[in-house]
């Protein structure tokens, strides 16, 4: 079972920021970067038993497996993975639904990556939005609307489950490590969306450093699970 636990709440309809772990890791990347830039603090985490039972310590600081952060100047909410999440895409699209609920959330915005095979290109942002003011507002902004695709994860079970208004981004990345540069271009994007006010002149750079944190993090993650797999098979041998 999927818990909220929450030390403050938001007093104002916040938007609500999600990323997890997928392709070239870049919602993760990005929502680092973002509670970074903002200054957002953490007000809680979601926990569960199905979520493996790792501790991540990153220089000298607990990081939650799914932590809760947010910025009151910005009135942004975000929810941020730091561990993989297969298998409770379902629980955890119905955790955000009654994390929205909760908290009067007015729009959902999922940030995922999408499979590119091409590399040492400009990587390309995709929209999708039911809402025909944020579809105007995009186009303005030359971002493209994502005609074909198949969006898995958290924010594929998202577009299926919530009522709430909902808009995603993608942006093209690679599969096989972490990707900074399109992690970068999704940052630049959210920043013409919400005008948050990023320098975005230092942003590669900047997302490489959250890069090799994430990486750390994920290959710290990885390492925990396979020797607690091991400790398993040697109890059953």
């Amino acid at each position: 079972m999927l818990k909220i636990e929450l030390t403050e709440k938001p007093t104002t309809k916040p938007i609500l920021i999600e990323g997890f772990p997928g392709f070239g890791f870049v919602s993760t990347i990005a929502t680092e970067y973002l509670i970074k830039h903002l200054g957002a603090k953490s007000i809680g985490k979601i926990s569960s038993d199905k979520v493996q039972p790792i501790a991540a310590i990153h220089k000298g600081e607990l990081i939650n497996p799914l932590g809760i952060f947010y910025d009151k100047k910005s009135n942004i909410l975000i929810v941020q993975a730091v561990t993989p999440v297969d298998g409770l895409e379902w629980e955890l699209a119905e955790t955000i639904n009654e994390l929205v609920k909760q908290l009067k959330v007015k729009e959902i915005i999922g940030l995922e990556g999408v499979n590119s095979e091409v590399s040492g290109k400009d990587p390309k942002v995709f929209f999708y939005s039911k809402a025909k003011t944020v579809q105007d507002k995009l186009n303005k902004l030359k971002i493209l609307p994502l005609e074909e695709g198949i969006i898995i994860g958290v924010t594929g079970a998202l577009l299926m489950k919530t009522t709430s208004p909902l808009s995603c981004f993608f942006v093209e990345a690679h599969s096989q490590m972490p990707d900074n540069k399109a992690a970068a271009k999704l940052i630049d994007t959210l920043d013409k969306y919400l005008k948050l006010q990023i320098d975005t002149g230092p942003l590669v750079e900047k997302a490489k450093e959250f890069e090799v944190k994430i990486k750390d993090l994920m290959t710290k993650v990885a390492d925990a699970k396979s020797v607690k797999e091991d400790k398993a098979l040697s109890y059953m041998g």
